[in-house]
């Protein structure tokens, strides 16, 4: 199936996996990649040399393209841009939108780029700015979300900008990806179904929670940073949803250690980081602050398995899946249920013909 996706990025498949912190390493990405869909490295959680040494490692199980997904807001953005181009990944994916500077950088060195956005003017903004291509999530994606509904924010997108619109949020199956190109999108991106396959590295305990996730199971919770947040109900996310301000800002405070030790990261450039991700977002320091909770959550359970102690990001459709198929498996089943899906839609009859 060609679509202006496969076209841009070379993929054999307009599918996109998605950059999920902690889980889409190398070992995901490759799979993805030789599957024939685009998969993304997530680099928000890696340091610099965990970086190079992750886009090596998929670079020397595949000759597919793939991509690397970072935070624009990060202090240290630009030695990750600068990575890419070095290393000569084919996409750079963004969780917030990049700033022009850095659009025009990967550009001239023939990056593509890919922005995820929430809102129609944030894809006219990148879409201005030069990006080739935009992931648009809507409110039923997993991780930080919005509240537009994906058949709402999609269709407000395609018709607003002249760049091809990947679709985001709410898609597991053939069926989807044939709703997202019937409403102008170029392809679909999905995370929980990649993250629910024996390619990923997610601990099989972490797994079976999800597997057991029915649709109401997976709530929207500001606690963990004070930003609209889609994951599975657990003791934990109850636990902090209970706990006061200044249980929750301690807490905060010890993770936020915690990650320091962990990536390697000095203080004032965590510091810098919780700036940059206050700035334009009417954020309290507190909320800032709560916001180290999140690389550590999500670390104890998709590294150590800690379903008592983590927190698992998860999209609606999680309450759907019921398998772990590989990465070859669910790409190769959900085009196979596309083109079924294709050949079961009414042919429309010819207009009948005028009276002479």
């Amino acid at each position: 199936m060609e679509t202006a996706l496969t076209k841009l990025t070379g993929v054999r498949h307009p599918i996109v996996q998605t950059g999920m912190g902690w889980v889409a390493g190398p070992r995901l990405v490759s799979a993805t990649a030789r599957a024939g869909a685009l998969g993304i490295l997530a680099s928000a959680t890696m340091t610099l040399d965990e970086l190079r040494r992750a886009v090596r490692e998929v670079a020397s199980r595949t000759d597919a393209p793939f991509g690397v997904n970072l935070r624009a807001d990060a202090g240290d953005a630009r030695d990750r841009v600068r990575i890419i181009i070095d290393e000569g990944v084919r996409v750079a994916s963004f969780a917030l939108a990049p700033s022009r500077e850095l659009i025009a950088e990967l550009k001239d060195a023939g990056v593509i780029v890919i922005p995820s956005i929430g809102a129609r003017r944030h894809a006219e903004k990148v879409a201005a700015w030069g990006a080739d291509a935009v992931i648009v999530q809507g409110g039923e994606g997993g991780g930080h979300t919005g509240d537009v509904a994906t058949t709402v924010l999609l269709p407000q997108v395609v018709d607003a900008v002249d760049i091809p619109v990947i679709a985001a949020g709410g898609f597991h199956d053939g069926r989807g990806l044939v709703a997202a190109l019937a409403y102008g999108a170029a392809g679909i991106a999905m995370g929980t179904r990649f993250l629910l396959t024996s390619d990923s590295t997610v601990p099989e305990a972490v797994k079976g929670r999800y597997l057991a996730a029915t649709v109401k199971d997976i709530t929207v919770t500001t606690a963990v940073d004070g930003l609209p947040h889609r994951m599975l109900r657990s003791e934990l996310v109850d636990s902090l949803e209970r706990a006061g301000r200044t249980r929750a800002l301690a807490q905060a405070l010890r993770r936020a250690a915690g990650f320091k030790k962990l990536s390697g990261l000095s203080w004032s450039r965590m510091i810098r980081d919780g700036l940059a991700m206050k700035h334009g977002k009417d954020l309290t320091w507190s909320q800032v602050l709560l916001a180290a909770n999140t690389p550590m959550l999500l670390r104890a359970s998709m590294v150590e398995g800690r379903t008592d102690l983590g927190v698992m990001a998860s999209g609606q459709v999680a309450g759907l899946i019921e398998d772990l198929p590989s990465c070859e498996e669910l790409v190769g089943r959900v085009m196979s249920e596309a083109a079924a899906a294709l050949g079961a839609l009414p042919r429309a009859s010819p207009p009948p013909r005028p009276f002479p």
